[in-house]
């Protein structure tokens, strides 16, 4: 059809000439009506032709409208019914109304009308009238589900091809990291040069084999660190293996007698190489941090950490705690003031250690606080002894105090914990940005990282003994009064349960050079005597205790009866002296409400892993956990971490 009959001006264009015809004729007419009666004839036949084309016209107008409408429509069908997209309609009652072939097909169970929602797709319940778009696995196809609640309408779209694809992207992706032999100098101190070699190239020849076998690509950087390349599915499938090369290497170094273990240093999920690297180095700190011998992988904001069943080896050498020490010194000389603080609930150790602080700083001629809002059972002995010396309990200051005397200039001194959350006053940590830790805990994810100076050896006993080796650097007349030594030797005896546990030979040591300056054993033996009520308490608890895996005692107290932290974690250490237990337990609810959890191990059990994944953390041998929950839901919670840690790898060495 022209498509000029479309337009329709045309029409009317006609009607006027029309018009103007008639009156021309009518014209003629009446000057000559014989000229005007043909005229008006072929008007006539003119007016009947015209209006029989209009009628035609809208005929067949009519009829192709109608034929377009209907293949329109057909088209519309088709493609509603066989595209690849699924369509569902829902009524109020969640029940299908309608639904498109394509979606009939994927489940496999022909029509779908009539069938509950919740029972031909489960998933979808759990996000019923939400418009962000979820993905769900049907017919062995991957589909990108989206619901539109206000029209009862969902939407499905294949996305196998673009999930396989990503999938591959994430697979492909570049990890980085660093491979470290611990201890590896000190270990080979008394070898010659071909044992040193011959040792080594057992150690490395192993390693390379390891990197060949899971397509890896290792660079030597130097005699004890290794620079890996590798992508991100190989690094996903070394985690399955729980990186096996650490039992590997530490028991063909065993053969020799030598305690050389590996540490491992991971990073991945980020785009620019420069970053990677600076991660993997990261975690490679913070896996020696924790006591080597394991490996902690950073994927993204994902922090895990892998081995880690040995304990610390004990530094052979102290050219790191003089150099420590005189920079600690330096700090202290250029600051107005120095405040020091433990960790929130402190104990004896915290305490001691910060006391050995306050007396460098005061041989420095520097203003000094401890920071100690209130005593607590763990230390009211020692802070009762405290009382009795005017000039040292004048270093006592509150929170609240040391939040209106700090300036830019002063320093900030953490001991017995590295983490912000647990510090005795957190905003301590904002108001300057010159802070100082030393620590003896095994290094976690949440660390100060903005320190100046970190003192972190996880081999030693406590922090106590760290700060005794300091001071033997910091100044040479050291001066300590016999409280301060007894405070020192006091945290060391406690957290070493009197020398019987992580006890090295530098331990010893600086319980002999506080013994020399003074240190009252007797004393410190009257400050840890235990009460009698106390002991039958915890002989209470210990009835309580029941055998999991042969060889781990866990004891629950009774619902309703609250026991503070220090009588909690004495239960733990107690129950280690029973024949059969190589590790305890100890859950408990305590005063403030929280549910407490002690664990204690003699070595075969790495405790720290269990109690982070409970969301603590603390020592190899040593550690402990506060929940909010009930005692059932702690036990229920402490056994399933049990029984993964036992599936994935084992529990004892």
């Amino acid at each position: 059809m022209p498509k000029i009959w479309f337009q329709r001006w045309f029409a009317r264009h006609n009607s006027w000439s029309m018009l103007y015809v008639l009156v021309l004729t009518l014209v003629v007419a009446y000057y000559n009506w014989i000229i005007g009666f043909l005229g008006f004839i072929g008007f006539a036949a003119l007016l009947f032709i015209t209006l029989a084309a209009e009628r035609n016209f809208r005929a067949e107008m009519e009829a192709y409208l109608s034929t377009l409408g209907l293949r329109v429509k057909r088209s519309v069908d088709d493609a509603v019914t066989e595209l690849p997209y699924g369509i569902v309609l829902y009524s109020d009652q969640r029940v299908i109304e309608w639904s498109n072939r394509y979606v009939e097909v994927l489940k496999g169970d022909g029509s779908l009308v009539g069938e509950r929602l919740e029972e031909v797709f489960p998933k979808l319940s759990l996000h019923k009238d939400k418009h962000l778009p979820i993905e769900l696995e049907m017919g062995g196809r991957l589909l990108q589900v989206q619901v539109v609640s206000e029209e009862r309408l969902i939407y499905f779209t294949d996305i196998s091809e673009m999930a396989a694809l990503r999938a591959r992207y994430e697979g492909e992706r570049m990890a980085v990291g660093i491979v470290v032999l611990d201890n590896l100098e000190e270990s080979m101190q008394g070898l010659d040069d071909q044992q040193r070699a011959g040792l080594l190239a057992k150690v490395v020849a192993h390693l390379t084999e390891w990197a060949v076998e899971n397509g890896i690509l290792m660079k030597r950087l130097s005699s004890e660190r290794q620079f890996m390349v590798m992508d991100v599915q190989t690094l996903k499938a070394l985690e399955q293996t729980r990186f096996v090369v650490l039992d590997e290497v530490r028991e063909l170094t065993m053969e020799s007698k030598l305690p050389v273990t590996l540490s491992m240093g991971f990073a991945a999920g980020l785009e620019s190489i420069v970053e990677l690297g600076q991660l993997a180095q990261s975690s490679l700190d913070i896996a020696l941090g924790r006591g080597g011998d394991q490996v902690a992988v950073r994927v993204g904001q994902r922090l895990s950490f892998y081995g880690g069943k040995s304990n610390a080896v004990e530094k052979r050498t102290r050219v790191r705690a003089r150099v420590i020490a005189h920079a600690l010194r330096d700090f202290i000389r250029q600051s107005d003031a120095v405040f020091i603080m433990g960790h929130r609930n402190p104990d004896t150790d915290s305490v001691g250690s910060a006391i050995g602080v306050l007396n460098a700083c005061r041989m420095m001629e520097t203003e000094a606080y401890i920071v100690l809002e209130e005593s607590n059972p763990s230390i009211d002995r020692l802070v009762a002894e405290l009382k009795k010396d005017e000039l040292l309990w004048s270093r006592f200051i509150s929170k609240q105090e040391a939040l209106e005397m700090a300036t830019d200039d002063s320093l900030v001194i953490v001991v017995d914990t590295h983490k912000a959350s647990m510090v005795e006053e957190p905003r301590l940590l904002q108001a300057t940005d010159r802070i100082v830790i030393i620590d003896h805990h095994r290094r976690g994810e949440e660390f100060i990282s903005d320190a100046v100076l970190v003192y972190l050896e996880p081999y030693a006993s406590s922090t106590a003994e760290l700060v005794t080796e300091l001071l033997q650097y910091i100044h040479n007349r050291l001066h300590l009064s016999v409280l301060e030594s007894t405070a020192l030797l006091a945290g060391i005896t406690v957290d070493t349960k009197h020398f019987s546990l992580r006890t090295g030979s530098r331990t010893f040591d600086a319980a002999s050079f506080l013994r020399r300056h003074g240190a009252d054993t007797a004393l410190i033996q009257r400050m840890l005597k235990e009460d009698l009520k106390e002991y039958i308490e915890k002989a209470e608890i210990i009835r309580h205790a029941e055998m999991y895996y042969d060889h781990i005692a866990i004891a629950v107290t009774e619902p309703g009866r609250k026991f503070s932290q220090l009588l909690i974690a004495q239960v733990a250490d107690t129950l280690l002296n029973m024949t059969g237990v190589l590790a305890s337990f100890v859950i408990s609810e305590r005063p403030d409400g929280y549910i407490a959890i002690s664990a204690r191990s003699l070595g075969q059990m790495n405790v720290q892993v269990v109690m982070e994944r409970l969301g603590g953390g603390g020592h190899l041998t040593n550690a402990a956990v506060q929940l909010q929950c009930t005692l059932d839901e702690a036990q229920k919670q402490l056994k399933q971490v049990l029984a993964e840690i036992e599936t994935e790898e084992g529990l004892f060495e």
